[in-house]
């Protein structure tokens, strides 16, 4: 497993996206956690609105019932999102990490991020929830989800803690991160930028970027892998699984590892076997005529 340093936490960079485990039966749980583990990845991603807030009740049900567990894995979870709005307020922050906690049953998180960017968002409120929550120890580190450059500039200028993160949706069928500085200097649709450059800000201030969605198209449309929507993308992730001894579905996660920008890979994934089979993505390192052929099979154009 190849690993992120994380504020001098060490990050698996494949990491189990924990969306999906609300209905999870207790006995799945703890293989899919304990797989995780076997395979290297000791990075499990939360957010309070996933299930409901189940999918903390059901892990923190598992930690409780495994002790020891809680020390060999990391902990992130998020928050921000309330019904029809965003809410970074002091208030809701510090509410929505006592209840993170409470689900879970520890005592504090290895990572705190602000899940989608609050129009009303004030960043030396958030500065003095971050403040109290580092001095109580409820969270080591913090980051966001779904920023942009600017958005990022704004909230660290009033923040003493360095943001550590950015989730971004990214992956074969979710290029714009790549796209417009690709089309740099010219008039193709990819040209315009959407994000302010948000990866390369992200490389020049140190974040770490998480890829969501890795594996879909579109915003939540389906899963591009096996998709008959897309004969190019999945011929040619056939013909080099088969070169590279993994999955198609592994090579695709092999595709974010490679970019220099160092990201994690999500994975949202509730089958121990097929997080196994991501895994193998780590053992192996696309070269750039490969890396760029999956490019141009997902239908993307060069200049």
């Amino acid at each position: 497993m190849i690993y992120r340093n994380l504020g001098g936490q060490k990050a698996s960079a494949i990491a189990a996206g924990c969306m999906r485990i609300a209905k999870m039966e207790p006995q799945a749980l703890s293989r899919f956690v304990h797989t995780a583990l076997e395979n290297g990845v000791n990075f499990f991603d939360h957010a309070d609105i996933y299930g409901g807030g189940e999918s903390e009740r059901v892990f923190g049900r598992l930690l409780s019932a495994e002790p020891g567990l809680r020390q060999k894995l990391l902990l992130q979870s998020k928050c921000g999102i309330r019904k029809g709005m965003y809410d970074f307020s002091k208030e809701h922050i510090l509410e929505s990490v006592e209840g993170i906690l409470s689900r879970l049953g520890v005592d504090s998180l290895d990572v705190l991020l602000l899940h989608r960017p609050d129009a009303l968002m004030e960043p030396e409120e958030v500065a003095e929830a971050f403040e109290r929550l580092e001095k109580a120890g409820k969270v080591r580190s913090f980051g966001v989800s779904n920023f942009n450059a600017r958005q990022l500039e704004l909230l660290q200028s009033g923040l003493k803690q360095p943001l550590l993160i950015n989730q971004l949706q990214f992956g074969l069928k979710c290029t714009g991160l790549i796209d417009h500085a690709l089309c740099a200097n010219t008039e193709f649709p990819h040209a315009a930028d959407r994000d302010g450059e948000v990866l390369d800000y992200c490389r020049l201030k140190g974040l770490t970027i998480q890829a969501w969605s890795p594996f879909q198209y579109g915003f939540f449309e389906g899963v591009f892998l096996d998709n008959p929507q897309f004969p190019e993308l999945n011929g040619k992730l056939k013909e080099l699984s088969e070169k590279y001894g993994v999955s198609p579905q592994a090579l695709s996660a092999a595709w974010i590892l490679r970019h220099p920008a160092k990201m994690q890979v999500i994975c949202g994934t509730t089958s121990a076997q097929r997080l196994s089979d991501i895994c193998t993505a780590s053992s192996i390192e696309l070269s750039r005529e490969d890396w760029y052929a999956l490019y141009l099979s997902a239908g993307n154009k060069l200049p």
